[in-house]
C-alpha cells in the first residue's frame, strides 16, 4: 500500500518523518519515493548505495514547416499556448508544453511529430539497511515537475509498502504525488501558517478521496496553536496519530543529515509507536477495500 507523507507548507518536518519511518520499517521490504523533485533530500539521510541515474524527457512538438499549411488547428487545441500561429508562422514554446500530444493528433497535414526535451534525472539506490529509494531531480530552470513525479511513481511495487515524500503545498506537484495514495500522513506545526495550510491540504485530500491522519511536529512550542490544531482535527474527524516535541538536539542531528531513530532513543520510541498506528490504519483500509 502507499503511504504519502505530505504537508501544506515547507519546513514542517515531512522528510524527517519519512526517512525515520523508513528506518523503523527497513526489515519489511519497504520502498521510499522522494517526489519533491525540485528539492529532494531523502537521500541525504538514507544514504543509498549503488546509485543508478538516467535522464527523463517529455514530449514536445516539432513542426515540419514544409508540410505545415498554417491552418491553425494546433493553436486552437493547445490550452497552454505552447504552439501558436503568429504573423504567418507556426512557433512553439517547449517550456509551456504539457505533452498532451493534441497538436500531433489534430494536424491534418501530419506536419507535427513528437520531439523530446530533458526534464531531469531519475535516481535509484538501496540503503545499507535494505530500503529501496527512488527520487527525481528536476533540471535547473525546468517548470514542469509533474511528468517527472509520474516517472518516480511508476517504480512503485504494489506488493510492497511504499512511503512517498510529497512536495509541500497544494499545487499540481503535490496533487500528482497524492493521487492514488492509500493514506496521507499530514505533518503540521502549531503555528497560524501551519494550521491554515493544513486545512488547505485536507480539502484537497477530500476531493481526491484519500484517507488521512495528522502528525504534529514541535507540538509543545505554542500551546494556543496546538489547541487550535486539536480543535480542527476533532471538527474534521481526523486522527492525530503522533506528537513530536520541540528538541534542539533533534534539530542539530537533522542538520548533520543523521537519523533521529539512531541518535535519540526517545524519538525512536515515538516513531515506532507512529508506525504501529499507521500499520493498523492501513490494515483497516485494506480490509475495507477487500470487503465484497
Amino acid at each position: 500500500m502507499i503511504l504519502t507523507v505530505a504537508s501544506g507548507k515547507g519546513g514542517t518536518g515531512k522528510t524527517t518523518v519519512t526517512v525515520n519511518l523508513a528506518a523503523i520499517a527497513a526489515d519489511k521490504g519497504i520502498q521510499v519515493f522522494d517526489c519533491d523533485v525540485e528539492e529532494p533530500n531523502s537521500h541525504i539521510f538514507l544514504k543509498p548505495e549503488n546509485i543508478t541515474s538516467r535522464e527523463i524527457g517529455t514530449m514536445v512538438p516539432v513542426v515540419d514547416k514544409d508540410r505545415c499549411s498554417l491552418c491553425g488547428e494546433c493553436e486552437k487545441i493547445c490550452q497552454f499556448s505552447a504552439i501558436a500561429l503568429i504573423a504567418g508562422r507556426i512557433m512553439t514554446f517547449p517550456d509551456m508544453c504539457h505533452s498532451c500530444q493534441g497538436c500531433v493528433m489534430v494536424c491534418p497535414e501530419d506536419a507535427i511529430i513528437s520531439g523530446s526535451r530533458v526534464l531531469g534525472t531519475l535516481k535509484t539506490g538501496t540503503t545499507p539497511g535494505g530500503v529501496d529509494l527512488t527520487w527525481g531531480e528536476l533540471r535547473i530552470g525546468e517548470a514542469m515537475s509533474p511528468p517527472l513525479i509520474k516517472q518516480v511513481k511508476k517504480r512503485i511495487d504494489p506488493l510492497k509498502l511504499s512511503i512517498v515524500d510529497a512536495p509541500p503545498g497544494t499545487s499540481c506537484p503535490a496533487i500528482e504525488t497524492l493521487r492514488d495514495s492509500d493514506l496521507a500522513l499530514l505533518v503540521s506545526e502549531p503555528t497560524p501558517f501551519g494550521l491554515n495550510d493544513l486545512a488547505l491540504t485536507v480539502e484537497v485530500l477530500k476531493k481526491l478521496n484519500v484517507p488521512m491522519g495528522i502528525v504534529i511536529n514541535r507540538a509543545d512550542t505554542e500551546d494556543t496553536q496546538t489547541g487550535l490544531l486539536d480543535e480542527y482535527a476533532h471538527r474534521e474527524g481526523i486522527d492525530i496519530m503522533q506528537r513530536f516535541p520541540f528538541s534542539r538536539e533533534a534539530a542539530m542531528i537533522c542538520s548533520r543529515g543523521e537519523m533521529l531513530v539512531d541518535k535519540m532513543p526517545e524519538m525512536k520510541a515515538l516513531f515506532q509507536e507512529l508506525y504501529g498506528k499507521i500499520a493498523l490504519k492501513l490494515d483497516t483500509i485494506k480490509n475495507r477495500e477487500d470487503r465484497p
